[in-house]
């Protein structure tokens, strides 16, 4: 039996339970050591309430020791979430509300005697449009005399990259790959502006806390005696202090990419025409559009009920895409944060814990439209390495090849010399029919670029 199930490689720090796969099928073991504490979570009503708040994956309860693991109390079968994404492709403002809602669920499960016992974002996922929390093993029985455990670690997760944005403009990704498991306290100290001592909330949870990290535990043993008011008044300014926090504006060169297209109609028309007409005849079910902007043709695809991953590795983009998505309640879009010329790495323990991007990825179709120039010459990237990067991730593509003679070409080429005589039509369609065979082809009114539709080679 143990040998026919595989222990996921990101679940092995709790001893309260583990994930594992058997057949294909997602699995969440419960040990005995938390039994307790799981019979509360369901006995108390707890999980009922949170999962008919659409604030917690549903899971179906499995009877059987599929692991023949000695340590089994029970099984659990979630909801199947369709693309699991990580922190560092969260724009700002994923984040922020990735923060409240994990204060929510603090606040949701103290109401009926228990606590969260871990605050990480890794515990949170899209799934239809929305947050929800995944792990239904980070509940424990509530004492009210201790304080939150978790405090530090929310402050470093998820506090911590949202003030250094917010005041420091520091890109929040690449924050939040280099410091996967949380920005410590001092290293955030030391990188916020000297005026934050001054915000009553900001010094409290950062500076504050900073300095009585560093204190060693008294030698007598003796524990302060914490409350539950006490807790729901740090809940509280925690709330007061992230609810204030924004993006700063930014104007990136392509940030208005759809606002100067706009202005030439004919060639916008035309391309959202053959896009449609291709949807139309491919019908995927799952779509991912690279270098997606702010989501025009993410959103053509989420009309027609597919689901979508949107990609760009403008943050500022992506934040104003996920901001539209939450107002609408858009369910088919997954906006992220991705540079294509470094994607996702696979990063933790043996570097198998978080799965690399493009490990995670496979579509349908993929949608890489006005994007190849900025990376073959905005980049340096080889065309031939381009097309190695679409390979593994989608059965069908539409891309947009433009001339070296576009405007938006020749802008990019204004300041910097120019080497790159293999980018050219011909070689492209070379390169690309290494893995793809070319279905279409359709030069796109008002413009000298074309769209091509291919489909991946079999075998």
């Amino acid at each position: 039996m143990t040998d026919s199930f595989i222990h996921h490689p990101s679940s092995y720090r709790d001893p309260a339970g583990f994930i594992f796969s058997k057949n294909g099928v997602l699995y969440r073991q419960v040990n005995k050591i938390f039994s307790k504490d799981f019979d509360f979570f369901l006995t108390s009503g707890c999980y009922e309430k949170l999962v008919n708040k659409g604030m917690l994956i549903p899971h179906e309860v499995i009877n059987e020791n599929l692991t023949g693991d000695k340590e089994w109390y029970t099984t659990l079968q979630p909801a199947p979430i369709p693309f699991i994404s990580y922190p560092y492709e969260w724009s700002f403002d994923m984040l922020k509300d990735a923060a409240l809602l994990t204060l929510d669920l603090l606040k949701e499960a103290m109401d009926l005697g228990m606590i969260l016992k871990d605050a990480t974002p890794y515990n949170i996922q899209w799934h239809s449009g929305k947050l929800i929390f995944i792990d239904s093993l980070s509940f424990e029985q509530y004492d009210e005399t201790k304080p939150w455990i978790a405090y530090r670690q929310f402050c470093e997760c998820f506090l911590s990259p949202l003030l250094l944005s917010h005041h420091s403009k520091m890109p929040l990704q690449e924050l939040l790959l280099a410091y996967s498991d949380g920005i410590p306290l001092l290293v955030t100290q030391a990188l916020l502006p000297w005026k934050t001592k001054f915000s009553f909330h900001t010094y409290l949870h950062i500076h504050l806390h900073a300095k009585y990290s560093l204190k060693k535990p008294s030698a007598t043993g003796e524990k302060t005696i914490f409350s539950k008011r006490k807790l729901l008044n740090l809940i509280t300014s925690l709330e007061i202090l992230i609810k204030k926090l924004r993006l700063p504006e930014s104007k990136s060169t392509w940030s208005d990419y759809y606002d100067e297209a706009a202005q030439r109609k004919d060639y916008l028309e035309h391309k959202e025409k053959i896009i449609g007409k291709w949807l139309g005849k491919i019908k995927p079910e799952s779509v991912a559009d690279f270098g997606a902007n702010t989501g025009e043709f993410s959103k053509l695809a989420a009309t027609q009920n597919i689901k979508v991953i949107a990609t760009d590795f403008d943050a500022f983009c992506i934040n104003t895409l996920y901001k539209e998505i939450k107002k609408n309640s858009e369910k088919n879009i997954l906006p992220l944060v991705l540079d294509l010329s470094k994607p996702s790495p696979a990063i933790g323990v043996n570097n198998d814990e978080r799965d690399s991007f493009i490990h995670r990825t496979q579509v349908d179709l993929a949608l890489a439209l006005a994007l190849v120039h900025h990376l073959a010459i905005g980049k340096n990237i080889s065309l031939g390495k381009i097309a190695d990067f679409f390979n593994p991730v989608c059965n069908y593509l539409i891309i947009e090849f433009v001339p070296k003679t576009d405007e938006k070409i020749q802008l990019m080429l204004r300041n910097k010399e120019d080497i790159y005589s293999q980018y050219t039509e011909e070689n492209f369609r070379i390169q690309f029919q290494n893995h793809f065979n070319i279905q279409e082809k359709i030069m796109i009114a008002g413009s000298e670029r074309t769209l091509y539709l291919m489909k991946k080679n079999e075998g």
